[in-house]
């Protein structure tokens, strides 16, 4: 039986047998009108995109009431307020803009998603994104047994939208922990014990993510192993993979930042990826406006269609795929109900976010990037992975840290003007 296909999974699949890949921002508009005005500007860019509507921080924490203090004192906030317009106003904002050839998804942040996933229910909204553990551990101290629980009842709740003939889809966020210094095979495991979680609780449209990080060998090689596990772990479930344009440190530099961008938009066709997210030249500084955003998905979808394809052969190998197989099997082996296992391996310490302070973490793994420029492990804690690093975790130096979390913006920044950045810095912060 051919497994079923959300809107945004449809759209994404047919994009992919073409030869294009799908480009989309992460815009978010509080102003009806603006937001519709970005819709249609998203829609107009000669490329295969999906829409956007991100919300704001105080739906996203839950904090309604300040949200409404805010829209009636006339302040901008910093997305669209889907709890705070009506539902008419919604619908006549996708009205005439959405439909099988422009598909749209709400992005969130929320750990505690109920309410949002209600309105997307009621909106007949099919696409949103998220995760008991990528949208918990780093955005705020909600612990993560609220967490798991509440993604539980979203996801039942995402699959009412089946009696409205509405295939729903979601897209895990555990590829993008933290957004950097995160070395990547944990990425990969966190991105598909997500999308299990997802399709435990009755999803069967997913997608997987992965941000880019430091090295775009090893962030080939991520890949690879993350539509391994997809594979491997999904039979009978539609899936693809979205990759994200970097999201630490932005470079400052508009020649810095187009050639990171362009870096995440051949990362993506090189790795065999359906589906990219894209920053703008103004994210060091601001949120970008609708024009920024749509020459952001325009150099995005030409830097796409000028780069081959890689056929399997040409990833390297260099032990990512067992290190990520080996998380996801340790948690798995845990307790049958993956919320269960996640919070299980959480205890344990077998899932441990390197940087991250939230207090379900256990705080005692650290990542650093070595003399190659790839993002590998200072201390593994009790990562239960095959090759364990039993370093300190404190022995990641101040200047070191401050020195990882510059490494791409720095790098971008200095590369001559629309070349890709090329150069490597040492663990001092130096070139060469």
């Amino acid at each position: 039986m051919t497994p079923p296909r959300s809107a945004l999974g449809r759209f994404v699949a047919d994009a992919h047998a073409r030869g294009r890949l799908v480009v989309q921002p992460r815009m978010g508009f509080s102003d009806p009108a603006r937001m519709r005005a970005g819709l249609l500007a998203t829609r107009r860019v000669p490329a295969a995109t999906v829409g956007t509507i991100t919300l704001d921080s105080y739906t996203r924490l839950g904090e309604q009431a300040a949200g409404r203090r805010a829209l009636d004192d006339g302040v901008a906030l910093n997305g669209y307020p889907i709890l705070l317009h009506p539902p008419a106003l919604t619908r006549a904002v996708l009205a005439g803009v959405v439909d099988p050839h422009f598909p749209i998804q709400v992005r969130h942040g929320s750990p505690a998603p109920e309410r949002i996933f209600d309105a997307l229910v009621r909106l007949g909204i099919g696409a949103s994104e998220g995760g008991p553990v990528s949208y918990c551990l780093p955005y705020g101290r909600s612990p993560l047994t609220v967490s798991v629980s509440s993604w539980k009842r979203a996801c039942e709740l995402l699959g009412r939208l089946r009696g409205k003939g509405v295939e729903p889809h979601l897209e895990t966020f555990g590829g993008c922990l933290l957004g950097q210094l995160c070395p990547p095979g944990l990425l990969v495991a966190v991105s598909v014990l997500e999308a299990l979680f997802f399709v435990q609780h009755g999803l069967r449209c997913v997608s997987l993510s992965y941000a880019q990080q430091v090295h775009p060998e090893q962030d080939l090689e991520a890949l690879a192993a993350l539509r391994a596990l997809a594979a491997r772990f999904l039979p009978g479930v539609t899936w693809h993979v979205v990759v994200y344009a970097y999201m630490g440190l932005y470079p400052r530099s508009r020649g810095g930042a187009d050639a990171l961008l362009a870096a995440a938009a051949r990362l993506a066709v090189r790795g065999g990826c359906e589906r990219l997210i894209v920053k703008t030249a103004a994210e060091a500084d601001r949120i970008p406006t609708i024009e920024e955003n749509a020459d952001a998905l325009r150099h995005a979808a030409a830097s796409a269609a000028a780069t081959p394809r890689l056929g399997p052969a040409d990833v390297p190998d260099t032990g990512l795929l067992a290190e990520a197989t080996a998380l996801v099997e340790a948690v798995l082996s845990l307790h049958d109900d993956v919320g269960a296992a996640l919070l299980a391996a959480f205890g344990k310490g077998y899932l441990d976010v390197p940087y991250c302070l939230h207090p379900d973490n256990a705080g005692r793994t650290a990542g650093r990037i070595d003399g190659d420029g790839r993002l590998v492990w200072a201390d593994t804690g009790s990562l239960p992975v095959p090759e364990p690093v039993r370093g300190a975790a404190a022995g990641v130096s101040a200047a070191e840290l401050l020195a990882a979390l510059r490494h791409v913006r720095d790098r971008s920044d200095a590369a001559p003007s629309g070349a890709a950045p090329a150069s490597i810095p040492t663990p001092d912060g130096t070139y060469r």
